[in-house]
């Protein structure tokens, strides 16, 4: 079957302190889009709601704007930007780098399923 929806009417909308991400849910994918202010922080922002040290999503990213640094639990650290795809698997904090905010694509289903959700 085929299913198409717009971004410009999400299913859902999660805010959190300095940033959000709006949500599709298709038959077999979910789909978000994530923005994160400048002086935003997974830890600081997000780890509260989670109720976790750290990120426990995994993510298949697109940045479309900005730029964000990711550490790993175990200490590896990398930074994306506009036009980085990349895989980022659980266990990780990040914030945004500049005073521009930081927008990606998350094709992984995990961010549009669980991120920033309250249980």
């Amino acid at each position: 079957m085929l299913e198409i929806k717009t971004l410009d009417k999400p299913d859902e909308r999660r805010d959190f302190p300095r940033g959000h991400i709006e949500a599709v849910h298709l038959g077999g994918l979910d789909f978000a889009v994530a923005t994160f202010e400048p002086g935003w922080r997974w830890s600081e922002s997000v780890a509260p709601i989670a109720g976790t040290d750290s990120c426990r999503i995994h993510h298949n990213g697109y940045v479309v704007a900005g730029r964000m640094r990711i550490r790993m639990d175990d200490g590896a650290e990398s930074e994306v930007g506009a036009g980085d795809v990349f895989v980022c698997p659980p266990g990780h904090d990040a914030w945004t780098v500049g005073d521009e905010q930081c927008v990606v694509y998350d094709f992984a289903g995990g961010m549009a399923q669980e991120y920033a959700k309250a249980d």
